[in-house]
């Protein structure tokens, strides 16, 4: 028997059929201070946000059930963490529209850098938050350089583990780096406990199954 085991990440998807119907999103973290006079101070130590879920809401058999507890022993609960798909958010695009290397900014060429990360940037009016996509999923990402698309391989590669690009050659100054991409929430389980009843599940009793977003 194994003991003392480190806590490491698998580059294993939980099964997307039943992160289908799991409940969650982003999740901030703002404190909040009330004046005297009425008026309040409003702040945030997180630069961005962190996912949960429920991954418990995904489960309509008994099959799922025994899949799911065979995922979560493989990941010694709590100590490995794992890729989720986000079915509310796991396209650089809109979920209605095909990914293209057009989707997203990632910075622009100086003729030096060769390394750029993946970013998504979240857009509401004026105001702009920019999110790192650190779990690509292979053969989804695009990557186009002034406009025009770059070929995986020998231009371009990406590191799914990271979501780093790394260029052949140094994109030309001012030529804008663009990429389009399906991603991953890298995520643990937030429990080192499942419990269920069979006969509550018949009954309509999910078990609740908790899933954090783990900084990378």
């Amino acid at each position: 028997m194994r003991t003392g085991e480190r806590m490491a990440f698998h580059e294993t998807r939980f099964p997307a059929n039943l992160s289908f119907g799991s409940l969650g999103g982003p999740e901030r973290r703002t404190e909040i201070v009330a004046l005297a006079n009425g008026h309040e101070e409003r702040n945030t130590p997180w630069a961005q946000s962190r996912r949960r879920y429920d991954a418990g809401l995904g489960l309509r058999s008994l099959d799922d059930v025994e899949r799911l507890i065979a995922f979560f022993e493989a990941r010694q609960g709590m100590l490995h963490g794992f890729r989720w798909k986000d079915w509310a958010d796991f396209k650089s695009c809109p979920a209605s529209r095909a990914v293209s290397a057009l989707d997203q900014p990632l910075g622009r060429g100086d003729g030096r850098t060769r390394v750029f990360r993946l970013i998504k940037t979240y857009r509401s009016g004026a105001n702009a938050t920019a999110r790192e996509i650190a779990k690509p999923v292979a053969g989804t990402v695009r990557i186009a350089v002034g406009g025009v698309s770059q070929p995986e391989g020998k231009a371009w590669q990406v590191d799914t583990t990271d979501g780093r690009i790394t260029f052949a050659d140094p994109p030309a100054a001012a030529a804008d780096v663009t990429a389009g991409y399906e991603f991953d929430v890298p995520v643990r389980f937030d429990t080192d406990l499942i419990q269920v009843s069979v006969a509550s599940f018949q009954a309509g009793d999910v078990p609740r199954v908790p899933v954090v977003e783990v900084r990378q």
